[in-house]
């Protein structure tokens, strides 16, 4: 199984990959504010690199339960500098995450190679439009509703058997709007429009996904389901990691870059000898 990405081009199975988060917002739930100033956030995906990250997440707008959305032009305001000051200086993809095509195509043309897209439940065809005709990694996430309205009354029949469908549908979509199979992320959205529940749910049953053929991404990173303050929720987030990287997940996108790597690797070491 191959993941292209632009110039970039990962081979599964392999180790999983790390994606390091850099929120370049005021009001994301865990680190908004902190890198809100370019060369802050720069910093911050440069040492995020350095400890082990593999792709770099970057986000000029909150998707956090309640989110109100920012413009078009605040997004961007936010995010290209820091895609621009990172471009030539770091030797791994760089993500955008944006639900707007606009801000895909600005930052492709600024150097980013992977769109991740909250927003895939989408109808309208422009981002994948852009995607295609940049041969562009695509993160294809499932959410329910919108951010400001997710988590007001998610209800599912089977979460498992609906996000299923749901990928096997945009899958379909997205080969009819050019883009090819090689180039598509999958990612179960935990938190978006989802209960507790639903989140254990989907984390039990996320081998049932590994027939669709693409990397599975697993996004858990400080989410308020794992219980606790935000501060103290590393140690149940590398809990669910493990236990997904075990189930056939591949990536993992995460503020704790370090500590994830870590337990990724010792996981992998363990796994390696299961099948003797």
């Amino acid at each position: 199984m191959i993941l292209s990405a632009r110039q970039f081009e990962f081979s599964f199975p392999r180790p999983a990959l790390v994606m390091g988060i850099v929120n370049v917002t005021p009001d994301s739930f865990s680190d908004g504010g902190q890198f809100l100033q370019p060369d802050a956030a720069a910093a911050r995906a440069v040492k995020l690199a350095g400890e082990g990250a593999d792709i770099i997440d970057i986000g000029g707008e909150s998707t956090r339960p309640g989110a109100e959305p920012v413009s078009e032009a605040e997004e961007l305001k936010r995010v290209l500098p820091v895609i621009e000051r990172l471009a030539g200086r770091l030797k791994i993809p760089i993500s955008i995450d944006t639900m707007k095509p606009s801000v895909a195509r600005a930052a492709l043309r600024a150097g980013a190679s992977l769109v991740n897209d909250v927003a895939a439940s989408r109808t309208e065809g422009e981002m994948w439009e852009i995607v295609a005709e940049a041969r562009a990694g695509y993160v294809l996430m499932h959410m329910q509703g919108a951010p400001r309205t997710m988590q007001a009354n998610p209800v599912y029949e089977d979460v498992v058997r609906e996000v299923g469908g749901f990928f096997r549908e945009r899958l379909r979509r997205l080969n009819d709007f050019g883009v090819a199979a090689d180039q598509v992320v999958l990612d179960p959205g935990i938190g978006f429009g989802k209960t507790r529940e639903h989140n254990l749910q989907l984390l039990a049953g996320l081998g049932r996904f590994t027939n669709l053929g693409r990397p599975l991404l697993l996004g858990v990173s400080r989410k308020s389901f794992l219980g606790g303050a935000v501060g103290e929720r590393l140690p149940a987030a590398l809990a669910c990691a493990t236990l997904a990287a075990e189930a056939g997940a591949q990536i993992f996108r995460t503020h704790d870059v370090a500590a994830t790597a870590q337990a990724l690797r010792m996981a992998e070491a363990v796994l390696a000898w299961k099948k003797y």
